[in-house]
């Protein structure tokens, strides 16, 4: 769902990574591994960028042939995907809130990648905008 197709550049002795669809997202690594790793990082700062904005999630575009994609982290991906059903559906956070019978800092805390929030209170918060969270291995 939010496989974001990256463009990787030799720069010097690093290699460059950036992302057509999420412009603030750019960093860099060693080598083409180490490049990957750092690109989970910076496409969850970017795109957390566009949730405190509230503004909708840029929308991924298609992979050219070969070109490679990164996604956020499993518990960051039902993050996003909560606040993309949120914003699509135009419900506020203090919405939301009132719906889950929480304060609005327990559903500024979901909205916050880099906070460890449990998969339950993402699934209350998903069921209350009538929508559930798939978890899948591949």
């Amino acid at each position: 769902m939010f496989d974001y197709p990256v463009t990787l550049a030799a720069d010097g002795d690093t290699i460059l990574v950036t992302f057509a669809d999420v412009p603030e997202a750019i960093t860099f690594g060693a080598d083409e591994e180490e490049a990957l790793l750092q690109a989970v990082d910076a496409l969850e700062t970017g795109l957390a960028f566009y949730m405190d904005a509230r503004k909708p999630l840029p929308a991924v575009s298609k992979p050219k042939r070969g070109q490679k994609t990164v996604r956020p982290g499993a518990l960051e991906g039902a993050k996003l995907g909560l606040y993309q059903a949120m914003t699509e559906q135009g419900i506020r956070k203090a919405e939301l809130a009132r719906r889950l019978g929480w304060h609005v800092p327990q559903v500024d805390r979901l909205f916050d990648l880099r906070h460890a929030s449990k998969l339950d209170q993402i699934e209350s918060a998903a069921r209350s905008l009538g929508r559930t969270v798939e978890v899948r291995v591949t």
